[in-house]
């Protein structure tokens, strides 16, 4: 089964002028079989939140923002670069 993304077409419009990454790129990461998903508790107080880290088709390395849908839908919130400290976390601890 495949995952179904959506989004709110203003907040990916956006969040495409201010970090430069389409929600598009954004969905690609769930594809990277070495992406890793953690809950975000710090914006969980109205849905459940999580946050990915991963690279996309486009060999960028991301973090999304995400809640999945009782529908089974993920709706991605937001999704950027990841720092240089968040890239050097990730291949330390979650690429090897």
């Amino acid at each position: 089964m495949s995952l179904v993304f959506e989004w709110d077409p203003r907040k990916a419009r956006s969040n495409d002028r201010k970090h430069r990454v389409s929600f598009a790129e954004a969905a690609s990461v769930f594809s990277d079989p070495m992406a890793r998903v953690f809950p975000d508790e710090e914006h969980s107080a109205e849905e459940s939140r999580e946050i990915a880290i991963g690279h996309s088709t486009a060999k960028h390395l991301l973090i999304v923002s995400f809640t999945e849908l009782k529908t089974g839908r993920i709706r991605i919130i937001s999704a950027r670069r990841a720092t240089r400290v968040e890239q050097q976390d990730y291949e330390e601890h979650v690429a090897n």
